[in-house]
């Protein structure tokens, strides 16, 4: 606590003492880094290392929340910090945008330009057997020019895309309607509706697990399956993380809750827990008509 805060008042700004979180949580990263980079060059004690700076990483951010929370509800959060966390949440979602952007714009410029370049006529002589359009919009055109793709099929809305589409709008709408019942001081009904979102988001996640499983299967789509496989994983692989991240947002917020937290006019942690949701539901509009119908 600030020294300059009475004991029992809320402070106009408060700010926390020192603390060891951020330089605990930059050595568990350290040991996710150095474990993950040395794994994937084939030195086994990586997966050792990177093991142990999650489970370093998790803890510390058990920690951090808990004593965040414990500020929180101890009434030190003023209307300043209400707005301080609602404007980090704002900046931190516009770098989402931001990171979703640059996977879009990777898929248009290989769409529209990169495909394209490789049907000129100098390539033509260097690959006469090759099309020049995107895999999904004619048939056949799959193999790479020089035969270092393996043929695969693309992957079109019907049906498992459809049905993860139908479980966020549906888990959009179970949030909202939490989110109008915490309003209304109508807890159990909030609660209820914020259990029906979180299953609703690990269904999400088991159909798109299933759909990658059947993909690699029957379609031989892979990520190496040149610029078609390789942006369709990104984009769908980094949205269904985001997805998980959220789902645990907001069974937290939902475990947080049943334990009495948050009142009709102090809930900026449920906020922006549904900031975060509905931003994931809209990321997933945008992925299911430019990588599914297109």
């Amino acid at each position: 606590m600030s020294s300059t805060t009475t004991p029992g008042a809320t402070p106009y700004y408060y700010v926390p003492a020192e603390s060891r979180h951020p330089a605990m949580a930059a050595a568990g990263l350290f040991f996710v880094v150095l474990g993950a980079s040395q794994w994937i060059n084939g030195h086994g004690w990586g997966m050792y290392s990177l093991g142990f700076g999650l489970l370093w990483w998790w803890m510390v951010l058990y920690q951090w929340f808990r004593d965040a929370i414990g500020e929180s509800e101890g009434g030190l959060y003023s209307h300043k910090i209400d707005l301080s966390y609602r404007w980090s949440m704002s900046w931190f979602i516009f770098s989402e945008v931001m990171f979703f952007g640059a996977f879009f714009t990777a898929l248009w410029w290989a769409r529209a330009h990169s495909v394209p370049a490789l049907g000129s006529l100098d390539n033509a002589l260097l690959w006469p057997g090759f099309k020049a359009v995107w895999p999904s919009i004619a048939a056949g055109a799959t193999a790479s020019p020089a035969a270092i793709v393996e043929p695969f099929q693309t992957v079109g809305p019907f049906w498992l895309p459809t049905i993860n589409t139908a479980l966020l709008l549906s888990s959009g709408v179970t949030l909202t309607i939490a989110h109008h019942a915490l309003r209304e001081n109508h807890r159990g009904r909030a609660i209820s509706f914020m259990w029906a979102t979180v299953a609703l988001g690990i269904v999400f996640l088991f159909v798109q697990g299933y759909e990658y499983h059947h993909l690699y299967d029957a379609y031989n789509l892979k990520l190496n399956s040149g610029v078609y496989g390789s942006t369709f994983y990104l984009l769908t692989g980094f949205h269904g993380f985001h997805v998980f991240i959220g789902m645990l947002m907001l069974l937290f917020i939902t475990l947080r809750m049943r334990k009495g937290h948050f009142t009709p006019d102090r809930h900026f942690g449920f906020e922006g827990a549904a900031w975060y949701w509905h931003f994931v539901d809209v990321v997933w509009l945008g992925l299911y008509l430019l990588v599914y119908w297109l």
